[in-house]
């Protein structure tokens, strides 16, 4: 396969393209950009799908360009939102963008990076509306799928958000003069990137190209990367490798596959052998969702990564026979949640009261059903009573506890 459209196509990343002219126009090396927002300091698990559109761009022999939103940033796109989002301050914006800069160092070889704010912060805002506004329609920008839904909202949408696929637009006028013929972006972005291309057309009289890939949902329609307990993050420090490698390993079958073709470089050829073998009577559960965990924990975080969460996955596991050691436990320290309390705050408290300050659980009654389900677990033996009371015996080397909620959620106590 010499094409990318090709290749993406075949990993369903391709959700709409702007021209059925863009496969032959990526025969030969082009330059393409995608944007993203500094709205934390870390990007997550659906934004992985963009980084990788750039990736296979990439290796086929294009340039990928990265757009690091700082004046978009501080406005907010509408896209997907049923409300306006919290502005930030342009300190915060700069801090984010330092963190997420590491990502594309990490995952493409040589991307070119731009902040949007290098050619908006002196451009005035008399001269923006005389160059740029006077090219749309308010009528057509209010027919945006971005814009009406949000206008048939009770939140509604100001002018703030309103006027972001000016701006969006503009970029890629900005970059189309730079060389960059193609704006890709997830499939909620398809209105932002037309408007760019018809903008180019109007100021240029040239052709430009869009690309949506669809945004990472589960088979029963919700965000994959978004769990209770907030986003799955790509930056280690906000989720672990282990924590990462646990939320992929719980991925229901019927994700798994998509999974597969669209986060991961796995030849697909390997992907469509996993695709029989779930539906073989002898198939090994999780084994797919194994795999899975440890492509992608690998790609993000390297082998180093990988192994500390597949040594914290095995320690942590419910009923692991395996003798605990405060050396096991100093080393999943980096991988695993955990809290520190006093020794006064544990010894002699019911294991209940312990669950609920440590966050395994909400409430007493919570950890009371979980016990009584058989799924509470302390230093990887089942609990069989909620008032069972912590003494120092518990404290595997005097200062650590793993506490366990099924084998989906484990927090480790430091007692100090």
């Amino acid at each position: 396969m010499n094409n990318v459209i090709d290749c993406l196509k075949e990993r369903g990343i391709i959700e709409a393209t702007t021209s059925e002219e863009l496969r032959s126009i990526c025969e030969k090396p082009i330059k393409l950009y995608i944007g993203f927002d500094p709205t934390a300091d870390s990007l997550h698990l659906g934004n992985l799908v963009g980084i990788m559109v750039l990736k296979w761009f990439e290796t086929f022999g294009h340039t990928p360009v990265v757009v690091l939103g700082g004046a978009t940033g501080r406005i907010g796109d509408p896209s997907g939102k049923s409300n306006e989002r919290v502005l930030l301050e342009a300190e915060t914006i700069e801090r984010n963008i330092s963190c997420i800069r590491r990502h594309f160092d990490h995952i493409l070889n040589k991307p070119l990076m731009f902040n949007n704010d290098s050619w908006f912060s002196n451009y005035s805002f008399i001269d923006f509306l005389r160059d740029i506004g006077k090219h749309f329609r308010v009528n057509i920008m209010l027919n945006k799928d971005s814009v009406k839904s949000r206008l048939e909202s009770e939140e509604g949408i100001s002018f703030t958000e309103f006027s972001y696929q000016l701006l969006q637009s503009y970029d890629f006028y900005y970059l189309y003069q730079q060389g960059v013929i193609l704006q890709a972006g997830g499939s909620d972005q398809w209105g932002n990137i037309t408007a760019g291309t018809e903008l180019i057309r109007k100021l240029l009289g040239h052709t430009a190209y869009g690309l949506t890939y669809p945004l990472l949902t589960r088979s029963d329609g919700k965000k994959i990367g978004k769990t209770e307990e907030g986003a799955i993050w790509l930056a280690p420090e906000k989720t672990s490798p282990y924590e990462l490698y646990q939320y992929l390993f719980r991925m229901p079958d019927a994700d798994v596959i998509k999974l597969m073709r669209m986060l991961t470089l796995m030849k697909m050829d390997e992907i469509r052998e996993w695709e029989k073998k779930l539906k073989e009577p002898n198939y090994v559960p999780n084994s797919a969702q194994k795999k899975l965990a440890e492509e992608l924990v690998r790609f993000l975080h390297g082998n180093e990564g990988l192994h500390s969460a597949l040594r914290a996955t095995e320690a942590a596991a419910p009923g692991h026979q395996t003798e605990l050691s405060p050396a096991v436990f100093r080393r999943m320290m980096k991988d695993l949640p955990y809290i520190t309390l006093s020794k006064n705050e544990v010894i002699d408290k019911k294991y209940a009261d312990i669950a609920v300050q440590s966050g395994l659980v909400t409430s007493k009654g919570e950890a009371t059903r979980l016990v009584a389900q058989g799924g509470a677990y302390l230093n990887n033996a089942r609990v069989e009573d909620a008032h069972l009371c912590l003494q120092d015996s518990h404290l595997i080397g005097g200062e650590f506890i793993l506490m366990a909620a099924g084998k989906k959620k484990k927090i480790l106590l430091h007692i100090i």
